[in-house]
């Protein structure tokens, strides 16, 4: 699949917000500038909100809570050891919350097999290119509609 703004990107992300449920795990995988945090802020914004999103590279978790579907964006980009991810509480908030992960390649072999895989990198012209890997629970809702 070819996003060939940032717009398009992040409508996207509105789309798969609504196809979003307690659980879930979106894994965004990307060199730096393929677009995740872009996905990221559609999808937030596709819950409701309105505020502005950035990557938590440095707090790695930021949460919000009082949307549609609470979310916890998790930025694993200075993770170094998948062991340290345990520390996180990631297991205990798909309880509640959905997750989106960038860097998630940071998790080894922690990474849950029914995550959505989304690969984003920077295209020849410039757009994104977005190839994803889906597992049985999300056949049913990739793409979304």
């Amino acid at each position: 699949m070819l996003l060939a703004t940032a717009e398009s990107t992040e409508s996207l992300g509105r789309a798969l917000a609504a196809e979003l449920r307690p659980g879930d795990v979106i894994a965004l995988f990307g060199n730096l500038g393929a677009g995740k945090t872009t996905l990221t802020r559609g999808i937030l914004q596709g819950l409701g909100f309105e505020g502005d999103v950035g990557s938590p590279t440095f707090p790695i978790v930021q949460t919000y809570e009082d949307l549609l579907t609470p979310l916890w964006h998790v930025d694993l980009y200075r993770i170094e050891d998948p062991g340290e991810t345990t520390e996180l509480g990631l297991d205990e908030a798909r309880t509640d919350a959905a997750l989106v992960i960038e860097w998630p390649e940071r998790l080894g072999p922690y990474l849950w097999q029914d995550a959505l895989q989304l690969h984003l990198a920077v295209a020849p012209g410039g757009e994104r290119s977005l190839t994803a890997r889906v597992p049985p629970a999300w056949e049913s809702r990739w793409p979304p509609r």
